[in-house]
């Protein structure tokens, strides 16, 4: 969590020098983050349940995803506006950016996006996208997409996007926010169990995520951002 945070305040500066490498340091930050949620996972699932939870299911599904790479989804908004195109193309282009606030109302001052049309892609059957997600039967499949789209919000977020009539494509969710929720929800099942914080960067995280911070995932906020020339 701290390199991520580190390489959150580099970004503005390097982008300016080198962008590619801004985007590169943020995004393999970011895939860190989602490793080290998946090693907790590893040595705490007879512990805390985390297929019941909408934020701790997305996040080991985008991460299997991302660790796989047998697909082209989940690039961070970054890496598709300057990366991956010439960014002259999306000169007037709208994004909707759907994120989630803090449950005392306080945004969360860093951000990831992916598009959610990606999300769909590699976890609603429905859709028999050819980038699915084919680790789980059918059924369980399907019962995870809608446990995720339920806490999440993601029909509303659809929703947002078609009434304000931006591409499907250029809808995007912030995945900070889901990943905060997520630790917070493990670090309490863990902390209530007994399981000691050792470290310093355990100690300094135990405290903020154990009862300082909680995320309102029923409560999506909306940003449009207009690439302008």
């Amino acid at each position: 969590m701290r390199l991520y945070v580190e390489a959150h305040m580099r970004f503005t500066e390097l982008f300016k020098v080198d962008r590619e490498e801004a985007i590169n340091n943020l995004d393999r930050a970011f895939e860190a983050k989602l490793e080290a949620f998946h090693t907790l996972y590893d040595v705490s699932k007879a512990l805390f349940p985390y297929f019941d939870h909408g934020d701790t299911a997305l996040l080991i599904a985008v991460r299997n995803a991302i660790h796989h790479r047998d697909h082209p989804l989940f690039r961070s908004l970054y890496s598709r506006l300057f990366l991956d195109d010439e960014p002259l193309r999306w000169i007037g282009a709208s994004f909707l950016l759907a994120t989630y606030p803090t449950a005392q109302g306080a945004p969360i001052r860093m951000s990831h996006y992916i598009r959610l049309t990606d999300l769909d892609a590699r976890l609603d059957p429905k859709l028999a996208s050819p980038h699915l997600d084919t680790f789980l039967r059918l059924d369980k499949a399907e019962q995870r997409f809608m446990l995720i789209e339920s806490q999440l919000r993601l029909a509303a977020i659809r929703q947002k996007g078609l009434t304000e009539r931006h591409p499907e494509s250029q809808i995007y969710l912030d995945l900070v926010p889901v990943f905060t929720s997520a630790v917070c929800r493990v670090f309490k099942a863990m902390k209530a169990a007994g399981i000691e914080f050792k470290g310093f960067d355990a100690g300094a995280y135990m405290r903020p995520f154990t009862s300082e911070i909680e995320v309102d995932l029923s409560n999506p906020t909306y940003t449009v951002s207009r690439i302008k020339g």
